[in-house]
């Protein structure tokens, strides 16, 4: 909407910022209102920031809280923005959760690995047992990464350095490392 101070066009305005700020025909823009019109164009230029973030990828309410700090919006606006999506479902930790565990478990990832990624961003850890409850379990994981690379102490070390148990690792690779491995000392 075009806004005019003194008859004179002075700006366009998203409607919804005109009318959370209570703007009307014929209104004076006072101190209080022009406050108010402060307030309302800061958050919506959060939630188009927020709305860029979340349309390019799913993040956690932790990252988008990082990401609109990075962009300068002062604390309470985040928290405002934040809120608002995820009260619309926009931002959901427990689904991102659950996303990016399966993404990280299709790429070979250990229940360690995922985590420690996970908990990196922000996740709870109630959020965190959930998502690798729905996994399929690591041993079979490990089992199928050892069929794709063979059996071996560099698959083990490879699976060691994906995150992978010692328990798991050792089910799938029991008896490759048990050949390699040096003779005992006695």
């Amino acid at each position: 909407m075009e806004v005019t101070l003194d008859g004179v066009p002075w700006r366009t305005l998203p409607a919804e910022v005109v009318l959370r700020a209570g703007l009307n025909v014929g209104v004076e823009l006072d101190r209080e209102r022009a406050r108010r019109l402060r307030r309302e164009l800061r958050r919506h230029d959060a939630m188009v920031k927020a709305a860029g973030v979340i349309r390019r990828r799913d993040v956690s309410r932790a990252e988008l809280e990082d990401r609109l700090e990075r962009a300068h919006v002062d604390p309470a606006t985040r928290a405002a923005v934040v809120a608002r999506l995820d009260d619309a479902g926009a931002v959901d930790d427990a689904r991102f959760a659950r996303h990016r565990a399966q993404s990280l478990s299709e790429r070979s990832a250990g229940d360690l690995l995922i985590r420690h990624d996970l908990s990196g961003r922000g996740i709870s850890s109630e959020s965190i047992e959930a998502a690798i409850e729905l996994l399929e379990p690591e041993p079979e994981r490990a089992a199928r990464v050892v069929l794709r690379r063979g059996a071996g102490l560099k698959t083990a070390r490879y699976l060691a350095g994906k995150g992978f148990s010692e328990d798991a690792i050792a089910s799938a690779c029991s008896e490759a490392v048990a050949e390699d491995a040096p003779p005992a000392v006695r």
